[in-house]
Parts: C-alpha cells; sequence; structure tokens
C-alpha cells in the first residue's frame, strides 16, 4: 500500500519543462491520464482514456474542455498542472481518495477555472469536509454543483446556504445523508 502511494505521488509531480514545452493543456492530459483521469477537448465528443493515443498536433490545438477523474489518484501535488487551462467547463471527482479540502481550495484559486468552469461534480470523495466545499464560493460562474455521498460534510444546511449567497444562480444538488 505504501508503494501505490509512493508511484501516485510520482504521478502527481509537477514537470514545469513539460508545460513550457509542450503547452499546459497537453501537458496537463499527460499528468490526468497517467493518473487514470479522461479528458474531452473542445470540438469532441469522444474522452481520451489512452496516454499513448493522446492526439498530436500544434501546441494549443487540443483544449481541454471536460475532465473526469473518477476513481483517479489525482492529488494537491499536481494540480499546478490547471493554472493554465482557459478552456476547462465540467470536472467530475468521483471515487478520489486523494481528494481533500486542500485541493478544493486550491481548484477554487486557479484564475482560469474561477472564469471557465460551469459544472463540478464532487462524488464519495471521503477527505472532503464543510471548508473544503465553502471554499468552493470563488468559482464565480459556476452554474451547477453536485455533491453525493460525501461523509464529511456535517453542517449541510450552513454549507448550503452560504454557498448559495455567495454565487445565487448556483443550481446546487445535494444527495447527502
Amino acid at each position: 500500500r505504501r508503494f501505490w502511494g509512493w508511484l501516485n505521488a510520482v504521478f502527481n509531480k509537477v514537470d514545469y519543462e513539460r508545460i513550457q514545452a509542450v503547452g499546459p493543456d497537453r501537458a496537463a492530459s499527460e499528468w490526468l491520464l497517467r493518473c487514470g483521469a479522461l479528458v474531452r477537448y473542445q470540438g469532441y465528443q469522444k474522452w481520451q482514456q489512452d496516454y499513448n493515443g493522446l492526439p498530436t498536433g500544434p501546441m494549443g490545438k487540443y483544449k481541454i474542455e471536460a475532465i473526469n477523474a473518477t476513481e483517479s489518484c489525482i492529488m494537491y501535488r499536481g494540480f499546478d498542472y490547471l493554472d493554465g487551462l482557459e478552456h476547462v467547463t465540467e470536472i467530475k471527482l468521483q471515487k478520489c481518495i486523494y481528494i481533500q479540502d486542500q485541493c478544493l481550495q486550491r481548484l477554487s484559486e486557479t484564475k482560469n477555472l474561477q472564469k471557465s468552469l460551469l459544472q463540478l461534480k464532487i462524488i464519495s470523495c471521503g477527505n472532503v469536509t464543510d471548508k473544503g466545499v465553502l471554499a468552493l464560493h470563488k468559482l464565480m460562474n459556476l452554474e451547477y454543483l453536485y455533491l453525493s455521498d460525501l461523509p464529511g460534510i456535517r453542517e449541510k444546511e450552513t454549507t448550503v446556504r452560504v454557498l448559495q449567497q455567495a454565487l445565487p444562480n448556483l443550481e446546487l444538488e445535494l444527495d447527502l445523508e
């Protein structure tokens, strides 16, 4: 078990030279796929899931529009890869054992995501608490937030009220018990 944690930490190590060399979308795609997530590019319907099948082309041709991190090993230390992404409209974090409050805080402080992110789903991420969900108030263009199976959410009513005051246009869907 310790070996897998170490390996996952290696997968999440940010390579800033790689970001410079191939651009933020390509570098982030490589990181996400290495960690078991899927990406969808702007103008494409198909989810990219094969690391070796990543599309090639001029830098900047493929822009990440959606991230599905279901059962992936993405963790906080890799979140610097998100900084350069300008077209991400939806993110799904489901059964991500390394996602915790610090990750959601980092997500909400990412300037480009504050502008572009419209939909966020957080499902069965056991380390997420009210604090992490409340940090999402900085995602000013967020239109839809789905929260499900988050045992760390203890103050559901308060958290919902604060989020809805901060983001009046947010459609909030809850499946929390």
